[in-house]
Formats: C-alpha cells, sequence, structure tokens
C-alpha cells in the first residue's frame, strides 16, 4: 500500500509480477521501502512508474531461457540484453535509468551488475518549443475566462452562504432554501439528498427545484471548481510564476504574512517545493502582494484562494494535512487513489489536460511548453533550475530566442567593431616624408582632409587631432614619433591624477592606439623617439591636451 502526500492510497500486487516467488518478496520489500515515509516516492505518480518499469523488467526475465532466480542471476550481460531492447526515445531512457537507480542500490546484486546499471546513456530530449505569440495570447485568454467566470459565481454563492447563515433570508424562501442547500455543500460537498439502494443519489425536490436543477451547474459548481476550472487556475500560475506542473500540483496554500503591508493590502508567502532527480527536493520561497491592482501576481493568489475556499475547507476539515491550494469536485465520487477525500480531487490528475481541452476545444496540453515560453521569452530567468540548466534547456534552443538573438548580435558586434576602430590605430605607417598635398597636424600628417571618416562626405574634419591615430587617411612616420611617445607618456602620467573612470572616457582610447604604435615600431625605436622630444614637442603636446592649440 502506498500512500502519497496527497492522501491518496494505491496497493500493487507483487504477485502479478512474472517472476520468481523469491524475486517478487524481493522487489516488494524494496518497493514498500521507497513508498515508506521518507523513502523517496511521496508521489503515486513515482511508485506507478516504477511499478510498470518493474512488470516489463519482469516479463523480459520470464521469457530468457534461464529466469533469474535472485538477485544475484541479474547479470550484466542480462541488463545489457535489456538495456538494449527497450525503445529509443524518453520512454526507453526513462525505463533503464529508472529502474537502474531502483535496483542497484540492493546489496544483494553483483558488483558489476551494478557498474552496468550506473552507465551513463545519452540523454533523450523532447524538443519542445515555446509557443508562438499568438498561441499565448489565445491560451491566456482562453485559461482567464474560464477561470473568471469559475471565479464570480463561487464569490456569489459564498456571500449567499453567509448570508443565510446571519440569518439573512425569510425561513422557508427560495433565497433561505438555497442557502440551505449551499450550507449542506460547504459541509460535505452535496446538497442534501438520501442514497439509494444502488448507491444512486437522490436530492430532495424542494433543493432542486430551488436551485433550478440537478445538474452540476445547478449544485456542486455553485461552490466549487470544476477539473477544467482546476487546470485553467493552473495555466494561469504556470503563466504567472514559471513553475512547472508538478510544483503546481503539490502547492501548499498560500499564507498572509502577518502584518500586511503598510497599506492594508495582504502580502502572501508561497512555499515551493520541487522534486529533484533521485533523493532530495528543492525548497524556496517567495514573497507577493496583492496591491489590488487586476494582472498582478498577488491579486492571482488572492483570487485562487477564493475560488478554492470552499472545496479546500472541506478537505482539510476531513484531513488538515491535506492543504493544498489546487482543490476541485470531480463529478462523481472516486476511489482513493484519486483523493483520499471523494469526491474532491487535489492538484493535477493525469485526464486534467483532457478536461481542459475538452472545455476549451484548444489542442495539446500546454503546461510544458507554456513554462517554457514563460521562462525564456517572458521572465528571461530561472525558474527553480540553475543558470545552466536554464540556458541549455530553456534558452539556447529555442527558436524564438535564436530568431530574437540575431539583431541583438549584430548591433553588439557592430559596437565592437566601432570601438576596435577607436581603440586600434589605422593611421598608414610609413618611412618616407610628406607625399603632395598633404597636411600637418600635431599628431599624423592628413591625406585627405575632405574626406574624413568622423564627419559628413565633403565638409572637412572636424574631429579631434587626437583622432588622427583613428584615421586610415593619416600617415605617421618617424619625424612623428618623437612627438607622439611624449603623448604617449603625458597620457599616462594624467592617469593617476584623474582617476581610472575619468581617464578611461577622456583620453583611454587614444591611449591605446599609441600603445599599438609602440608595439609596432619596438621598444627600441620608442626609446630612440623618447630621446628625441624637442621644445617644440612638449609645446604643442601641452597646447592639444589643454584645448588650446590652433592651425
Amino acid at each position: 500500500m502506498h500512500r502519497d502526500r496527497k492522501g491518496r492510497e494505491r496497493t500493487f500486487d507483487f504477485g502479478r509480477v512474472q517472476v520468481c516467488g523469491e524475486l517478487q518478496r524481493v522487489f516488494a520489500r524494496w518497493f514498500a521501502e521507497k513508498c515508506a515515509p521518507g523513502g523517496g516516492w511521496d508521489s503515486l505518480k513515482s511508485s506507478e512508474a516504477m511499478w510498470f518499469h518493474l512488470r516489463a523488467f519482469a516479463r523480459f526475465c520470464a521469457e530468457q531461457d534461464t529466469p533469474p532466480q535472485a538477485l544475484s542471476d541479474i547479470t550484466p550481460a542480462l541488463w545489457n540484453r535489456w538495456r538494449l531492447r527497450r525503445p529509443e526515445g524518453l520512454h526507453g531512457y526513462a525505463q533503464v535509468t529508472s529502474l537502474g537507480s531502483f535496483l542497484r542500490g540492493h546489496e544483494e546484486l553483483g558488483e558489476e551488475t551494478r557498474s552496468a546499471m550506473a552507465k551513463r546513456l545519452p540523454a533523450a530530449r523532447a524538443e519542445e518549443r515555446a509557443l508562438a505569440p499568438e498561441e499565448f495570447e489565445e491560451l491566456r485568454a482562453t485559461a482567464r475566462k474560464m477561470f473568471r467566470a469559475a471565479h464570480l459565481r463561487i464569490r456569489a454563492n459564498t456571500e449567499h452562504l453567509r448570508q443565510w447563515r446571519e440569518e439573512a433570508f425569510e425561513p422557508g424562501s427560495q433565497d433561505w432554501t438555497i442557502g440551505e442547500a449551499l450550507d449542506s455543500l460547504a459541509r460535505t460537498g452535496f446538497i442534501p439528498h438520501t442514497v439509494m439502494k444502488k448507491g444512486t443519489r437522490y436530492y430532495f425536490a424542494r433543493f432542486v427545484a430551488a436551485l433550478g436543477g440537478a445538474a452540476p451547474q445547478h449544485t456542486w459548481m455553485r461552490l466549487f471548481l470544476t477539473r477544467a476550472e482546476a487546470y485553467a487556475l493552473a495555466v494561469l500560475l504556470v503563466m504567472e510564476f514559471g513553475l512547472n506542473a508538478t510544483v503546481v500540483s503539490e502547492l501548499r496554500t498560500p499564507r498572509a504574512l502577518a502584518g500586511a503591508g503598510a497599506d492594508g493590502f495582504p502580502i502572501y508567502r508561497m512555499e515551493l517545493e520541487k522534486p529533484r532527480r533521485g533523493a532530495g527536493r528543492r525548497f524556496e520561497t517567495r514573497n507577493f502582494p496583492d496591491t489590488g491592482d487586476a494582472d498582478t501576481p498577488g491579486r492571482l493568489i488572492t483570487n485562487a484562494l477564493e475560488a478554492t475556499s470552499p472545496a479546500r475547507a472541506v478537505v482539510t476539515a476531513a484531513d488538515g494535512a491535506l492543504d493544498f491550494l489546487l482543490v476541485w469536485r470531480n463529478v462523481l465520487p472516486g476511489p482513493r487513489n484519486l483523493s483520499p477525500v471523494p469526491p474532491f480531487g487535489i492538484g493535477l490528475t493525469k485526464n486534467a489536460s483532457d478536461s481542459w481541452l475538452a472545455a476549451t476545444g484548444l489542442t495539446g496540453a500546454p503546461l510544458r511548453r507554456l513554462r517554457k515560453t514563460v521562462n525564456a521569452l517572458h521572465r528571461r530567468e530561472p525558474g527553480q533550475n540553475s543558470q545552466d540548466t536554464h540556458d541549455s534547456v530553456y534558452v539556447l534552443r529555442e527558436p524564438q530566442v535564436q530568431q530574437a538573438s540575431v539583431p541583438v548580435i549584430a548591433e553588439g558586434a557592430e559596437g565592437a567593431l566601432a570601438h576596435a576602430r577607436h581603440t586600434v590605430l589605422r593611421a598608414q605607417l610609413a618611412d618616407s616624408a610628406a607625399v603632395p598635398g598633404s597636411q600637418e597636424t600635431p599628431t599624423a600628417e592628413c591625406t585627405d582632409y575632405g574626406n574624413s571618416p568622423f564627419t559628413a562626405q565633403g565638409t572637412g574634419c572636424r574631429a579631434s587631432f587626437l583622432m588622427c591615430t583613428a584615421c586610415p587617411n593619416a600617415r605617421i612616420h618617424p619625424k612623428h614619433h618623437a612627438r607622439l611617445a611624449h603623448l604617449h607618456r603625458c597620457l599616462a602620467g594624467l592617469r593617476s591624477v584623474l582617476g581610472e573612470e575619468t581617464w578611461a572616457a577622456d583620453w583611454g582610447n587614444p591611449f591605446i592606439r599609441l600603445e599599438d604604435l609602440r608595439r609596432r615600431i619596438g621598444a627600441e625605436a620608442w626609446a630612440t623617439a623618447l630621446a628625441a622630444v624637442t621644445s617644440a614637442d612638449r609645446e604643442t603636446i601641452a597646447s592639444l591636451l589643454e584645448g588650446r592649440y590652433d592651425l
């Protein structure tokens, strides 16, 4: 028997597993330890998945010429044959990795077999793409419409019940009878009825007449969400918080912190718990204020609490440990593997998406793609993942992210190119003196003053003389070396005076270009240039740096 965190129960009969009696008992004992509190399986989903894998492995063993009679008979060769027989893709990958992890912890298994089971497999990945913008908006509009209608319906009937309990209605009136029916519904999950011999519930006629019918929309839907409406709420929670389906399904009821915000609005604390692969869970808390504004995280929590309050009250009255947010009512009381408090359901069941799709007419279960959309394209930050997982799984392989990155990368490349043009020496290095038609500047020789790359074509150069070293129209020959070497030394001296940030903004790029020049002409030629600096060179550079140089 496995009872999970939500109180759901299921019995597993190991007499149906197709292995010998000894292996049946070994598997059952090991399985029971995992199902026990603290054993690692907190959800029926985990035990049911392993039950499926174990039975598949047992059938495979039964087909062998010599079926294993004990754990020690499970050899590396047998395990490798099983592995090769598994289908490709996520399903086969899960069978091998999950069952291997389950079995190799048993002491009776041989060491070589343990090693074979621990062998890493290439990860199988589901290539899911984020929702297109129009798909995302359609999904959000549909979920909002469905949940809003349910929330307003439950709020109105909750208010009617409050008034009835305060004796605001005339006894015997229709409103009074509706209030009496709602009171029974809030306590038991049913309006007043009698149970027939075959288990059929017969609603009393006066309540059916007052409510307008015996169908769900006239009776229990007045106070409780349907399965599809609970799924709509889950969609909105994923959209708002970027959580995965398991976290939403197992989300505990958020609590308002003691002492509301300064403006009187509540501040909710969400306690998030995400299962990890293998043993362990990830815990996180987040706080969200309800500021009164629509379409905010805090307001969504307030509305979710109101819409689920009647159902949660019935469930927690039966078992206080079942304090989950996502509680809804089933059409019919189900077995205990669906809920420990029939007819209520907790969290997202296997067919929750089917109910949602049938009610909305949409196609495809959206939660996985929705979470990827929210975290990769909207929140743009990890949602209960490491940064590496967020980047590798959610971002880098997403086509929409790749497409959106193209202009950003191009802009960055253009910026880098522009920066490089300003920080790399682009002037021509020459050995000869001036060429005909050129003009001397304080730092170089200009060969085309009228067509500068820094100003409008044909208007003449208006750039600083410090930009000459970044201009392809400039020529630097040995005549300029002494003056430029002195400029380099002066700029280095300003660095300690002005501070790094100011110096880098005003003088950093010219200094880097002169560093490039020194590297190109060599240390010996640079030292010779420094030794040859004249008083005229010093006066020219001083005038240039002080902004008083005039041709």
